[in-house]
C-alpha cells in the first residue's frame, strides 16, 4: 500500500476511535446526570452529592475542629470595608429602640446583651462566592450568652435563629456555635451595626462561610433536631465550615 493512502487509513481508524471514544464519554456523563436528574432529593438537592458533603463535613469535624482551633486575626490596619452582600430577612425596616431577642421563653433588650462580657475580634470574613475581607466585630460570645440566659441549652445538639419576619433563617451545630470566636455582634469596626449589616444584633461566626452570619437575629433556640436552614433548602452544604 504506498504511504500516503497507508497514513490516511491510519487517520480513518484513529478518527474512528476518538469518535467512539467520546460517544462512550459522552453517554457516561449523560447518564450519570440522568442518574443525578431522577434519584431521590434531599433539602433540594440529589442524595448522593448531599452524601458527599455529610462525609466531607464528618472528616473536618473528626480531625480538624476543635474549640482550640482558633482562625487567624488581624491588626485594625488590615480592616476593610465589608460588603452590604444580602438582604434576605431585612426587607421590611425596623424599629430597633422597640427589638427584642426571643429566648427560652424570655424577651431580651440589647442592654441585656451589653451585660455579657465584651468581645472584639478582628478576622477575615469570609463569603462562598469567593471573596473575603478582614473586618472587626464586637459583641458577645454566644457560649456566655447560652450560660446566662439559656442554661443548659449547650448540652442541646443544635442552635437555630431567625429573623422578625421568620423569611431568614440559619441552623448551627453546637461545637461551632460555642467556638470561642462565635459572637452575637451589635459593633463592627468600631461603630454600632448599621441596618445594612443586621442592627441590632448579628451572628458573627468565623470558623463559618458568611451564609451562616444571620443578620437581624430575633430569635434563639436550642434544640436536639436540626432547625431549618435558608441556604441549605438552595442546595448549600450545611456545615459551610472554613
Amino acid at each position: 500500500m504506498p504511504a500516503e493512502k497507508s497514513a490516511e487509513a491510519e487517520l480513518a481508524r484513529k478518527s474512528r476511535r476518538s469518535f467512539l471514544a467520546l460517544g462512550a464519554g459522552a453517554a457516561v456523563v449523560a447518564g450519570a446526570l440522568y442518574a443525578l436528574d431522577t434519584e431521590a432529593m434531599e433539602d433540594e438537592i440529589p442524595a448522593s452529592l448531599r452524601s458527599v458533603l455529610r462525609f466531607n463535613e464528618k472528616v473536618v469535624r473528626s480531625t480538624l475542629f476543635s474549640n482550640d482551633h482558633l482562625v487567624a486575626t488581624y491588626p485594625a490596619s488590615a480592616i476593610g470595608k465589608l460588603k452590604k452582600n444580602g438582604d434576605y430577612g431585612m426587607d421590611k425596616p425596623i424599629d430597633i429602640s422597640a427589638w427584642r431577642l426571643e429566648v427560652a421563653g424570655r424577651q431580651l433588650t440589647l442592654d441585656d446583651i451589653r451585660t455579657l462580657p465584651r468581645v472584639t475580634e478582628i478576622i477575615d470574613f469570609k463569603c462562598v462566592e469567593g471573596w473575603s475581607t478582614v473586618t472587626q466585630f464586637a459583641g458577645a460570645r454566644l457560649s456566655d450568652f447560652t450560660a446566662k440566659f439559656a442554661p443548659g441549652g449547650e448540652k442541646s445538639a443544635y442552635v437555630g435563629m431567625q429573623t422578625p419576619d421568620k423569611e431568614y433563617y440559619v441552623s448551627l451545630d453546637m461545637p461551632s456555635a460555642l467556638h470561642p470566636q462565635t459572637l452575637l455582634a451589635y459593633e463592627m469596626n468600631g461603630a454600632p451595626l448599621k441596618e445594612d449589616h443586621g442592627a441590632p444584633l448579628r451572628l458573627c461566626i468565623p470558623v463559618k462561610y458568611g451564609i451562616k452570619n444571620i443578620k437581624r437575629i430575633a430569635r434563639i433556640e436550642y434544640t436536639d433536631t436540626r432547625p431549618a436552614d435558608y441556604w441549605t433548602e438552595q442546595g448549600y452544604d450545611w456545615y459551610a465550615g472554613l
